[in-house]
């Protein structure tokens, strides 16, 4: 099947109008000379790959910390209902048990893959190699020092579904871990009260990510720059950053863009199961009782917890504040599914990839989700 007059969002990351084909669930060829009589007139819609969220912990009253497989489904539909087509959930502070339940029910929605819900691609360990003054809203119950053997014992249970961990540099033992965990996954710095050295130390043996930049870690000081310039100074590192308004000021979003450039930027929800739910609900995270009131998730102590977003919501956001089309198109789409080592499958309109894309306005306002080429009902 082919589609022509579209504005393709192009695997250069620029935009381009004209042809593409889906054959058996795939992207066929992309801007061929020739255009057959019966392709199917997108009338000058923008298509764009399927966002990829790489750190969400769930939506719609579900929480991937739960481990209850119907919960997990119901997350994928409402993902793809979004917009996401792909997703990497992201586990709380735990005990090694409650993680190896939850993990096991990812892996198995990886493998069943069910029609009509979001590809789950991989899994983000958030904690519990932690701060405890850092720890956000993660419970300081469950944190522990980087633990490699306990990750790989995790790892290697949920068939190697973990594609990213995340630690804090300033823990005994941080730089040894991210060494031996980089050859399993990519190695995040997290919730974290790090100085520069030490986030040096773990940025030089081999972690390649910043977990939600600017919240759960030091501010920038002329005199004590902490991790953030630790993350901007070495090239091989991306950062992820929540933009539902709430967690980082539009303005701070523009610097991480100025900072990090468009290829090193990766758009995330960190989602709790708080969104599509009312205002005032009530519900569980990590083990700890939050609240959304007024559009803001928090413990009982006041702490901002998760967000009550979606990506879809995040792109639209980036795009009012003045980030240029293309640069938050790549941070939702190809930048994330590189973070998950997925880049070969999904994240942009190339040849041979997933067929995963939303045929949208050019305000992005209006959009028809396909998931393997078909269009979701």
């Amino acid at each position: 099947m082919f589609y022509r007059n579209a504005r393709i969002f192009g695997s250069d990351f620029r935009f381009h109008t004209g042809v593409f084909e889906v054959v058996d669930g795939v992207f066929g060829r992309v801007l061929p000379e020739e255009v057959p009589q019966d392709a199917i007139d997108l009338r000058g819609a923008t298509v764009i790959p399927g966002l990829v969220d790489v750190h969400s912990h769930g939506n719609s009253g579900a929480d991937f910390s739960d481990g209850d497989y119907q919960g997990l489904k119901k997350m994928a539909a409402q993902y793809a209902a979004w917009g996401v087509t792909s997703f990497a959930p992201a586990s709380m502070t735990l005990p090694y048990d409650v993680l190896e339940a939850a993990f096991a029910t990812a892996a198995r929605l990886a493998a069943e893959a069910p029609q009509g819900h979001a590809r789950l691609m991989g899994i983000q360990m958030e904690g519990p190699y932690f701060s405890y003054k850092k720890r956000g809203a993660q419970n300081p119950e469950y944190l522990k020092e980087p633990d490699f053997e306990g990750f790989r014992k995790l790892f290697e249970g949920c068939g190697g579904l973990v594609r990213i961990v995340d630690v804090a540099p300033e823990l005994p033992g941080a730089a040894e871990f991210v060494a031996q965990a980089k050859a399993l996954c990519t190695v995040s710095v997290a919730h974290t009260d790090s100085d520069y050295d030490h986030a040096k130390a773990v940025f030089d043996a081999g972690a390649t990510h910043l977990t939600h930049l600017y919240n759960a870690m030091p501010g920038i000081h002329h005199r004590n720059p902490g991790v953030i310039p630790a993350a901007v100074e070495n090239p091989r590192v991306r950062a992820e950053i929540i933009c539902d308004g709430i967690h980082v000021h539009p303005a701070s979003v523009r610097l991480a863009f100025s900072m990090f450039g468009g290829a090193r930027m990766v758009l995330v929800s960190d989602s709790g199961r708080c969104a599509g739910l009312p205002d005032g609900s009530r519900f569980q995270l990590g083990g700890q009782d939050a609240w959304l009131r007024d559009g803001v998730a928090k413990l009982a102590d006041g702490t901002i917890a998760c967000s009550a977003t979606n990506l879809w919501q995040c792109l639209e956001n980036v795009l009012a504040w003045g980030i240029p089309e293309e640069d938050a198109l790549r941070a939702a789409t190809y930048n994330p599914a590189c973070a998950i080592g997925a880049e070969s499958k999904i994240g942009s309109i190339e040849t041979g990839k997933l067929a995963d894309f939303i045929v949208c306005s050019r305000d992005y306002r209006e959009k028809r989700v396909f998931l393997g080429g078909r269009e979701l009902q």
